[in-house]
């Protein structure tokens, strides 16, 4: 004869994709799931990421799918090679949210937006019997472990569940839920973190009043961005304070290493990627006649007014070879990224060391972690979702393999 598995309470803090995947995955398994989350409905970073087009991940294969990490993330690598691409697709499209992929590789949802999907997945949360209570400020552990609560009534409660997964997120867009106030309360309990910093970030540069004026909002197409012996392909916007854009946001952990040392940091932008110095020479020394100088760069090259204006950014335009040679490197001093709360997502946080395999905190058993709160950080949305989801499947299926081994 079979002996049910016993139920148990677990206690999901934090209602974005990370506590509402982990949840999903644990009350499959027959447990009674709440989620706790601060807001007034879950999951508001996600769809705000969404209303763009909701880049779930990405279809490149596996390999350079995880280099995308970068070092030291093996971690990272393993959670999502255990939950690849093709199995978060899967979840997606039997959510109804059918997906594709689109010309540059990245897989979104057919209705582009998060918010068909995030409907679909509450309903089946709903259909498997997971609570969801919003507008519960988590403030802390008790003595004996404990969950603390604050209510949007001021009222303070405690709550005692059988094991809890925590899905706080970092500390951007923190009108949405992640502020990263949870650090505290984690370090007062002894768990390592490592300062969150601000990734998938714009980049600050001192523009000229000219050149803000005029390029402000403007994109800068098919460009390269360099910082050592790290090279970019992409696109970047002009906004009010430097550049933004994937291409940039790629380049961030290296700008910030460059940033923690010397305290500045120097991009160099390739105009034209795709063509040499001497051939780009060559283009330039047909007849000028009488057009300016953004004419001929735009008939003879095809740049944008945009970019001519950040080749006059670097001082008086030369011709020939010297020419050439700005279009292929033209330096960027970078002075610093864009704050923690405009940052797209957050580097930083708990250290693995802090966990053990199924991650689980190694101080205090029954307490799993998920998501952007660990301690890594990816380029653009897709590989930060995919690891999202990666990490709480992980968590989800440590805090089950727990509950199994305490009987």
């Amino acid at each position: 004869m079979t002996v049910p598995e016993p139920i148990r309470n677990v206690a999901i803090v934090g209602g974005g994709p990370a506590g509402l995947f982990a949840a999903e995955r644990i009350a499959r398994r027959g447990h009674h799931v709440t989620v706790y989350d601060r807001m007034p409905s879950p999951a508001r970073k996600f769809l705000l990421a969404g209303r763009g087009g909701l880049n779930l991940t990405h279809s490149e294969a596996l390999s350079a799918f995880l280099d995308r990490y970068g070092d030291d993330t093996e971690d990272i690598k393993a959670s999502v090679a255990a939950f690849p691409p093709e199995e978060l697709i899967a979840w997606a499209n039997e959510l109804g949210a059918e997906t594709f992929v689109g010309t540059s590789g990245r897989v979104f949802p057919r209705a582009m937006k998060a918010s068909p999907l995030l409907r679909a997945w509450l309903r089946r949360l709903g259909e498997l019997g997971v609570a969801i209570k919003t507008r519960h400020l988590w403030t802390g552990f008790t003595p004996s472990g404990a969950l603390r609560f604050e209510t949007w009534n001021g009222e303070k409660i405690e709550v005692k569940p059988d094991a809890t997964l925590f899905a706080l997120g970092g500390a951007s867009w923190s009108k949405l839920g992640s502020d990263g106030r949870w650090i505290a309360d984690f370090e007062d309990i002894g768990v390592p973190i490592t300062p969150l910093a601000p990734a998938n970030c714009g980049v600050i540069v001192a523009w000229s009043d000219v050149f803000r004026s005029r390029f402000e909002g403007s994109a800068l197409k098919r460009i390269a961005l360099t910082i050592g012996n790290t090279t970019q392909r992409g696109e970047a916007i002009v906004t009010r304070r430097g550049l933004e854009g994937g291409v940039v946001y790629a380049l961030v952990p290296r700008i910030r290493m460059a940033l923690a040392e010397t305290r500045t940091a120097t991009l160099h932008v390739d105009l034209k990627p795709e063509m040499t110095v001497d051939e780009i020479a060559s283009r330039l020394t047909k007849p000028r006649r009488k057009d300016t100088m953004t004419n001929f760069l735009r008939k003879s090259l095809h740049l944008d007014p945009a970019a001519v204006g950040l080749l006059r950014e670097a001082g008086e335009l030369e011709t020939g070879e010297a020419l050439a040679a700005r279009i292929k490197s033209i330096p960027l001093r970078v002075s610093g990224l864009a704050s923690l709360d405009r940052a797209i997502s957050t580097a930083g946080g708990v250290q693995w060391r802090a966990l053990d395999d199924r991650f689980m905190l190694r101080t205090m058993p029954g307490v799993f972690l998920a998501g952007e709160m660990l301690d890594w950080e990816a380029p653009t949305v897709g590989y930060l979702l995919q690891a999202t989801f990666a990490t709480a499947a992980k968590a989800a299926a440590g805090l089950l393999d727990w509950i199994d081994s305490i009987g």
